[in-house]
């Protein structure tokens, strides 16, 4: 008898999963709660796929043998409530394409710093001739890709969410970059139950797959203490030398791997800032261990260009750098932004706080930033947080009033930068819509 799998979310990675499991000789149904896409909505008819959207059957989902589950959907709905306690199997899209597929998996995770590095670890990849797919977070989904197209690796960039329904994905190398406070609604406002969620990555991982992570994040370092897992250890370090990884020493990045070291100028790099010698260093652990050829990777390196909205240089005027750096949705974001500027600094922030601690940025906000700029419907909290740290605060609902005072503050040489420490959804679609938004708003200033 046909095995029902059911899709619960018919966005990119529930469309893929249905087109694959479809592929697999399954009997496939695909529900959502909310609007379809037109575009899916054609692929599902011309795949002949059955699907409703603005509602969930209960009784045609209950009657599944499988469910791939959008990582949108929380576990604590009623719905998978109760496919729990019916037993039906529910997965993520990552564990059910995985399972398809022989190529050898890349997989990023972290609070911050996941796109950058996955895009990057990538681009180093693909330009050394590998066939190679991108997917997870970012990209065309996995399950898609897995159904339709033949690679030997995919580089798959992890969110939480994704982890959260793991049970045999078995990633050949990891990349743990951080692990700070994020998505906390989400994980019960216990910060451990974040914590297990990321270190799910490396639960099928063994003494022959790697691990790379970075030696400075206090959280990593006692989670690995506790746990102990059975997998080659690569630490990443800005402030130390490693015998097996890399780090950052006086502009260098300095990789040494199987006995061999690789050196690049850090400044030569398209990115800058500490965080993103991070992510390179991530990226470069993983090219070396593929065995990537060293002209090959610094070429690379150089060639790279990183997704919008992370410290996006958007205009010079009048010598005020403007930045977006709308991607910045948590206050760890928001520490490496300012730590990448020894200029003074003119900060948009705001929007919907998720539970911040500004106390993180508070010495840099004090030390670099001359005005603040708050952009959101709640802005209580972070104009409390730093009356008399920051010399003059205003306060706005508009993005292109925010721009203006800022532009109004700034002189020569200072940097304009949205990076709002939190989410976007009180006054803009999303953090791309927010970037943009400010993009435009720049812009409009030289008009």
């Amino acid at each position: 008898m046909q095995q029902k799998v059911v899709i619960l979310g018919g966005g990119e990675s529930g469309v893929g999963a249905a087109i694959l499991a479809k592929s697999k000789g399954f009997e496939v149904f695909l529900s959502d709660k909310g609007k379809l896409h037109d575009r899916y909505i054609e692929i599902l008819r011309k795949e002949d796929i059955a699907f409703e959207q603005e509602q969930h059957t209960t009784e045609k989902i209950l009657d599944a043998d499988l469910v791939v589950k959008s990582p949108g959907i929380p576990d604590t709905v009623p719905l998978i409530v109760a496919l729990r306690e019916k037993s039906v199997p529910i997965v993520s899209e990552i564990e059910f394409a995985a399972g398809y597929t022989n190529a050898r998996i890349i997989a990023i995770t972290g609070s911050n710093g996941k796109t950058t590095t996955t895009l990057l670890t990538y681009h180093l990849l693909k330009n050394a001739g590998l066939k190679i797919g991108l997917a997870g977070n970012i990209g065309d989904s996995f399950a898609w890709q897995v159904a339709t197209q033949q690679h030997d690796f995919y580089v798959l960039e992890i969110s939480s969410f994704q982890l959260d329904n793991i049970l045999n994905f078995h990633p050949e190398i990891t990349v743990l970059l951080n692990i700070t406070p994020d998505h906390l609604d989400r994980y019960g406002y216990d910060f451990q139950n974040y914590i297990n969620s990321k270190f799910n990555i490396i639960q099928n991982q063994t003494d022959e797959d790697y691990l790379i992570y970075f030696k400075e994040s206090e959280v990593i370092q006692t989670e690995l203490e506790k746990r102990n897992p059975q997998v080659r250890r690569v630490e990443i370090s800005l402030n130390e030398t490693t015998i097996e990884g890399a780090y950052l020493s006086d502009g260098k990045l300095i990789s040494t791997i199987k006995g061999e070291t690789f050196e690049e100028d850090f400044d030569t790099l398209p990115i800058k800032g500490p965080h993103n010698a991070i992510n390179a260093m991530a990226a470069i652990s993983v090219a070396r261990l593929l065995n990537i050829d060293h002209l090959k990777i610094c070429e690379g390196l150089r060639s790279f260009k990183n997704a919008p909205h992370r410290l996006e240089i958007v205009e010079v005027i009048d010598g005020v750098t403007y930045v977006n750096d709308s991607k910045a949705t948590n206050v760890d974001s928001v520490f490496y932004a300012l730590g990448s500027f020894n200029q003074p600094v003119i900060l948009i922030a705001g929007g919907v706080d998720k539970g911040n601690d500004y106390a993180q940025i508070e010495e840099l906000v004090r030390n670099k930033v001359k005005g603040l700029v708050v952009l959101g419907k709640g802005p209580e909290k972070l104009v409390k947080y730093f009356s008399g740290i920051v010399p003059v605060i205003f306060e706005t609902e508009n993005i292109q009033e925010a721009v203006e005072k800022a532009s109004e503050w700034a002189v020569d040489q200072d940097v304009v930068l949205l990076s709002p420490a939190c989410a976007s959804f009180d006054l803009f679609k999303n953090y791309e819509d927010r970037g943009d938004q400010f993009k435009a708003a720049v812009r409009n200033l030289v008009h």
